[in-house]
């Protein structure tokens, strides 16, 4: 996948930079001719989509609870296996498939038995592949087995952080975690954000990295795009009045003191977890900072 910059013919392309999303691709038959082939859908598959309701930033008695949100466009919920417990089953992709709810690409799997499931696509995970999933495949991309059975220095993403829980580590587009070694019961791995952490053996993770790494290239290039995705203007808190804001207020253009949340809260170098929180215990080497 790649990234796109445009001509600046209008003031919202000027600056705009989006991902590629390929939908065909030219396939050369067994007779030498060429033809096209569909690797993606346009819709979704529509047995495993949901409705997904907005709320604005609404709670239940419809105050305002969250600042900055609203309108968006509408979108259907995909989804996601994130379990991958169907073992020994071999799966086809079928289809790579854009997801508005997440930065990573899906695709959609057609197991043999006839049960249909998106996951999220690793990078390098091509139409007609089979993936498998189960304690015994090989550790090929795109397979999922428990973290046991995967070699040690193998990058690795979905990662469960108990077993049968479904995987919550490594999921965004570009990332990817290593399982660096084995103590006893535990493996250990080091995450997205640095951290070196203890997991249990038996959690399973899927072989490779997510895919669509270059999302993070992206570039909205004008306030609309912010707004398609339901994100409404935001303003600073130093622009705002000492009863609006902890950091508002002063003559001119007065900085507010320490960077904070508009209830107080520090926002840059607070230690926000608690230090006697169960699992600091597997946490070998807290993340960068």
């Amino acid at each position: 996948m790649a990234v796109k910059k445009f001509k600046p013919v209008t003031p919202g392309q000027r600056h705009k930079v989006i991902g590629v999303f390929r939908n065909e691709v030219a396939v050369k038959n067994s007779d030498g001719t060429a033809s096209v082939k569909k690797v993606s859908k346009i819709t979704p598959e529509k047995t495993l989509t949901v409705g997904k309701k907005s709320t604005g930033g609404r709670n239940s008695s419809g105050q305002l609870s969250v600042r900055y949100r609203g309108g968006g466009h509408k979108r259907k919920l995909r989804l996601i296996d994130f379990k991958r417990n169907k073992d020994g089953v071999p799966a086809v992709v079928k289809s790579i498939e854009y997801d508005p709810n997440r930065s990573a690409r899906i695709a959609l799997l057609y197991y043999k038995d006839g049960e249909k499931a998106y996951i999220v696509a690793p990078n390098g995970l091509e139409v007609g592949q089979t993936v498998l999933s189960g304690a015994d495949v090989a550790p090929e991309v795109g397979n999922t087995l428990p973290l046991a059975n995967i070699p040690v220095g193998t990058l690795i993403h979905c990662i469960e952080l108990r077993p049968g829980q479904g995987a919550c580590m490594a999921r965004s587009a570009g990332t990817f975690a290593q399982l660096t070694s084995r103590e006893g019961d535990y493996a250990i791995i080091k995450l997205p954000s640095g951290e070196t952490r203890k997991v249990l053996l038996t959690c399973r993770a899927t072989v490779g990295v997510v895919g669509n790494s270059e999302h993070s290239l992206e570039q909205s290039g004008k306030a609309g795009r912010s707004r398609w995705l339901g994100r409404r203007p935001h303003n600073r808190g130093v622009v705002m009045n000492p009863h609006d804001h902890p950091m508002g207020g002063g003559e001119g253009r007065q900085s507010g003191g320490h960077p904070r949340s508009r209830t107080g809260l520090y926002a840059k170098g607070l230690k926000t977890r608690a230090p006697k929180k169960h699992s600091s215990k597997y946490i070998i080497e807290r993340r960068k900072k």
